[in-house]
């Protein structure tokens, strides 16, 4: 079998996997840094998922390699985060529906 990786590229690979390693850590340490902010908890909530979509956005384009895929494969990506908004935004009209029927109780005595 032959090797058809010269190793220049394969340093170049390796160098791209330490950047992208180096800059998790860094999001991770802001995270942590965010963390004893004690911001409020929409604040702290739009920061978190920030991060994390950073984060989680060079995990799957570096080490699951997905910045060198076919299109068809960047659709359904795109459509699994499509339906992922979809739910977030159910599950907070949800939790809104909730509360507000609590604090309607709460101040009608409805049963």
């Amino acid at each position: 079998m032959a090797d058809s990786h010269s190793m220049e590229e394969i340093q170049k690979h390796v160098r791209v996997y330490m950047y992208v390693f180096g800059t998790l850590m860094v999001l991770t340490v802001v995270t942590v840094a965010v963390a004893y902010l004690h911001l409020n908890i929409w604040p702290a909530l739009i920061v978190a998922l920030v991060i994390a979509s950073i984060k989680a956005g060079l995990v799957a384009g570096y080490f699951m390699h997905l910045i060198g895929e076919k299109k068809l494969i960047m659709y359904i990506l795109a459509l699994t985060g499509t339906f992922l908004v979809i739910m977030f935004i159910l599950f907070i009209s949800a939790y809104h529906d909730q509360v507000g029927r609590a604090a309607l109780e709460m101040v009608y005595h409805v049963a």
